[in-house]
């Protein structure tokens, strides 16, 4: 059975199941596009389909979008990887539990080793918020909030999945005197014709309307809309976010983009990081940034500068050649970039959390390989 068939037997299923309304699937082996499939709906009861220019919420696919940007900023001198963050936020000083301040660096917000959190009862209080809710904060309003919480553990000693990439967010503001999106379409999207992408849907027409998965199969979401999580507790998604212009750039959740678009990024990195990096800058997304760090939530994997990366593919459960580097978003995408195999696949939907952490988002993985 070819992968063309494999992925549209995982496609299929999922949309006659109802745990996906719509999707765009691209792979791409050696340069060259070998599978493209939009299925379902874009917005299922108005009965418009999806298309390739359908626009998804990115929520943490913008990270590595955003951490392209740091890493080219670091290309051009105006940043370093082990510098301690308040070279630029001279205010960002994060305390341990005893009180301690310790150096925090760029490197260490990328790999999210930094000491840093997403959620808990320390990020509630101080009133932080993330790309998925709504918000009249500022970006440095926020960011000075997370300053404020206690570090899970001291910097380079752990590994938390956190709001990392929004803080470099706010040094990348800092740095450019610009907004962040401004930044990003300088440095990233812009070199690499990524049109459709941004901190706001470009247009609201194309815009999927977003699905929350429910027993009885995906439900549209609300205006305010909460749903039981895989890790136990609740997400409240306001989809409205990505239409207001007020809301503030978060570098960890805030964009919309195309299926497309993002895999221009994910050639670039193949490719050497050209338009947009050097080749060393390229490298560092396929280079474990936390060997001496063992992840409790995904063993036999790390974490290179742009998302999770494979060490060990028997440990992990996962195939793919080891340096294999994955990431999703919650309202329900997902991609992972194969370096040996010169290989990188795209899964964006409308639905989460199948797309992003459930039985999709797998299913769509191990029907990749073999690759041919």
């Amino acid at each position: 059975m070819s992968i063309a068939e494999r992925l549209d037997g995982v496609i299929g299923r999922a949309i006659a199941e109802k745990r996906v309304v719509g999707c765009l699937v691209i792979a791409i082996r050696d340069g060259r596009e070998i599978y493209n499939r939009a299925a379902g709906f874009a917005d299922r009861e108005a009965g418009v389909p999806v298309r390739q220019d359908t626009i998804f919420r990115l929520a943490s696919v913008t990270k590595p979008i955003v951490a392209a940007t740091v890493l080219a900023l670091v290309d051009r001198g105006a940043l370093a990887l082990d510098a301690p963050v308040t070279d630029y936020l001279p205010w960002f000083a994060p305390k341990t539990e005893n009180g301690a301040t310790p150096v925090i660096t760029v490197r260490q917000l990328l790999s999210h080793s930094a000491g840093l959190a997403y959620g808990g009862q320390a990020f509630e209080r101080a009133g932080i918020t993330t790309g998925i809710e709504h918000s009249r904060l500022t970006l440095e309003d926020n960011i000075r909030r997370v300053a404020t919480a206690p570090l899970l553990y001291p910097p380079g000693t752990g590994w938390a999945y956190s709001i990392a990439i929004d803080v470099l967010g706010a040094v990348i503001a800092e740095i450019e005197g610009t907004t962040l999106g401004a930044a990003v379409a300088r440095y990233v999207t812009g070199p690499l014709g990524m049109a459709d992408t941004a901190f706001i849907a470009v247009d609201p027409e194309r815009l999927a309307t977003a699905y929350g998965n429910a027993p009885g199969g995906a439900e549209r979401m609300r205006v305010v809309h909460t749903m039981p999580n895989p890790w136990g507790t609740e997400t409240t998604f306001l989809p409205g976010r990505i239409l207001d212009p007020t809301a503030f750039h978060s570098g960890g959740g805030g964009m919309a983009g195309t299926a497309p678009d993002f895999a221009k990024l994910l050639l670039a990195f193949l490719d050497g990081g050209a338009p947009i990096l050097s080749p060393e800058m390229a490298r560092t997304a396929f280079v474990d940034q936390i060997p001496g760090i063992v992840r409790p939530d995904a063993p036999g994997s790390g974490f290179s500068t742009i998302g999770a990366i494979l060490r060990d593919p028997v440990v992990a459960g996962i195939p793919g050649s080891v340096g294999t580097v994955q990431w999703g978003g919650i309202y329900g995408n997902h991609w992972f970039v194969d370096p040996r195999a010169k290989f990188a696949l795209v899964a964006f939907t409308n639905t989460a959390f199948e797309g992003s952490d459930g039985p999709f988002r797998f299913e769509i993985r191990d029907a990749a390989y073999p690759i041919g």
